[in-house]
C-alpha cells in the first residue's frame, strides 16, 4: 500500500489549536520525580530543559495578503498567538483548560523572546513556513501566577519511542506507510514537550512476536526492549492499518516515565486518507504521554480541585455510534445530579470533546454515571465516556 502526501500544517494546526485533543489524548507519566516542580510555579528557573519547555518548535504558519511582506507579517503574528495557546496547554493541567479562556485576549507579542525559521516559501501573496517560537519563561510564569493558574514545567526523563507499522498483522519494515509513520513522529515537537521523546527505528531483533507481546501487556517484552535500546523507558507506537474497516488502530505499549502502560485507540480513515489519520493518531498519542506526566505531577502536588467553586472541571472525550446515541448519552449526562453546565468544544460523527463540572471531579463523576448506564474511564490522565450498554 502507498500513502499519499497529506497536509502536515492542516492536521497539526487544527489539533494543536483544538480545544481538548491534546487531551488528548493526549488519553495525551511513576517513579522519577525531580526536586523542583511547579504547580503554582517555582521561584527560580529550573536548570534542566527550561528553554525547551518554553519553546514551541516546528510550528506551521500560513497566510495570504495583498503582497508578500504583508502575508509574512500576518503569518508570524497569527503563529505567535497560536503557539502561545499551544504553550499554555502544554504547561497547564487538562483539568484547568477551561480557565485558559481568561487569557483569550492576551497579546503574546511581549511574551515572545524571538523565533527561528526552519523552512519557508512564499509567492507574491502567500507565505508558508515552519517556525520555532521561543517565549520568555519568567514572563509566562508571571502571567500564569497572576491568573492563579496551575502549571507544570518539569520535563520527564526521556523516552525512546519505536514507530512500528503492521499491515495485515505483519510488521512492515519498509514501504511508504512505515516511512510516513516515522516521518510523522519526526515532524512533532518531541524535544520541547514535557515528555521528551527520542525516536528510534525498529531494530532487526523486533519481530511480530515482540510486538504481539507488547500489545498484550507482557512485561517480558518491556525488559527485552530496555536491554536492546539501552534504557528503561522504551515505548512502542504500533500502527495497524485496517483498510477493510477504514481504521488505523494504534497501540501504545511499553514503559514511559510513569511506568508500564498499554493503550489501544482507533482512528477513522476519512476519504481513504491514511496519512491524515496517522497524523491525528500521532498528535493524540503524544498528548496521552504528556497527559500521564501532568496528571501524576498535579496529583502529587494537590491537584487543581480547589480551583473550582461548586465542582471540579472534568474534560472528556465522548464516544458514540451516531446522532441518536449522542443525544441520548448527553441527556443522561445532563440529568445526572450534580453535573454542571456541559461545554461542548468539538463534535464529529463519532466523538465529542466536552467539559462538565462535578463535585469531586472525574472519580466521583464516574461513580455517579455508572448508575446511569454510562462508563467514564480515566486513561493516561484523560477521561473517556461511552454508554456501558
Amino acid at each position: 500500500m502507498t500513502i499519499s502526501e497529506t497536509g502536515s500544517q492542516r492536521i497539526r494546526s487544527a489539533i494543536r489549536l483544538g480545544p481538548g485533543v491534546r487531551m488528548a489524548a493526549g488519553l495525551g507519566l511513576a517513579a522519577l520525580f525531580g526536586a523542583c516542580i511547579a504547580i503554582w510555579g517555582t521561584p527560580q528557573a529550573q536548570a534542566r530543559g527550561e528553554s525547551r519547555i518554553f519553546t514551541v518548535a516546528n510550528y506551521p504558519v500560513q497566510a495570504k495578503a495583498a503582497n508578500a511582506v504583508a502575508a509574512k507579517e500576518q503569518a508570524i503574528a497569527d503563529g505567535q498567538r497560536a503557539a502561545f495557546r499551544s504553550l499554555l496547554k502544554r504547561l497547564v493541567p487538562v483539568t484547568a483548560y477551561s480557565r485558559l479562556k481568561t487569557l483569550g485576549e492576551t497579546d503574546p507579542q511581549s511574551l515572545v523572546d524571538g523565533f527561528v525559521v526552519r523552512s519557508e516559501r512564499n509567492s507574491t501573496t502567500e507565505y508558508i513556513a515552519s517556525l520555532d517560537f521561543a517565549f520568555r519563561p519568567d514572563a509566562i510564569r508571571n502571567l500564569l501566577r497572576r491568573e492563579n493558574l496551575p502549571f507544570i514545567e518539569e520535563q520527564a526523563p526521556e523516552v525512546v519511542l519505536i514507530a512500528a507499522v503492521r499491515e495485515g498483522g505483519k510488521l512492515a519494515r519498509s514501504g511508504s506507510v512505515a516511512k510516513a509513520w516515522l516521518d510523522i513522529w519526526s515532524d512533532l515537537d518531541l524535544k520541547n514537550t514535557l515528555t521528551p521523546v527520542k525516536l528510534a527505528e525498529v531494530k532487526p531483533f523486533v519481530h511480530d512476536d515482540t510486538l504481539n507481546l507488547l500489545a498484550t501487556g507482557d512485561d517480558s517484552a518491556n525488559r527485552v526492549l530496555g536491554n536492546e535500546y539501552g534504557g528503561e523507558n522504551v515505548l512502542a507506537a504500533i500502527a495497524d492499518i485496517d483498510q477493510p474497516a477504514g481504521r488505523v488502530h494504534i497501540t501504545l505499549a511499553g514503559r514511559d516515565a510513569q511506568g508500564s502502560f498499554n493503550l489501544k485507540r482507533s482512528y477513522r480513515i476519512f476519504d481513504g486518507d491514511v496519512g491524515y489519520a496517522m497524523e491525528l493518531a500521532a498528535v493524540v498519542s503524544m498528548g496521552i504521554v504528556e497527559g500521564r506526566w501532568k496528571a501524576v505531577k498535579a496529583q502529587r502536588y494537590g491537584g487543581v480541585a480547589a480551583l473550582s467553586a461548586g465542582g471540579e472541571p472534568v474534560r472528556m472525550q465522548v464516544e458514540f455510534q451516531g446522532l441518536a446515541d449522542w443525544n441520548a448519552l448527553r441527556t443522561r449526562l445532563q440529568e445526572t445530579p450534580g453535573v454542571g453546565e456541559i461545554q461542548v468544544d468539538a463534535v464529529s460523527a463519532r466523538a465529542a470533546d466536552i467539559q462538565v463540572s462535578f463535585p469531586g471531579g472525574g472519580p466521583a463523576l464516574a461513580d455517579a454515571l455508572a448508575a446511569r448506564g454510562l462508563s467514564l474511564r480515566s486513561i493516561g490522565g484523560n477521561w473517556f465516556l461511552r454508554s456501558s450498554f
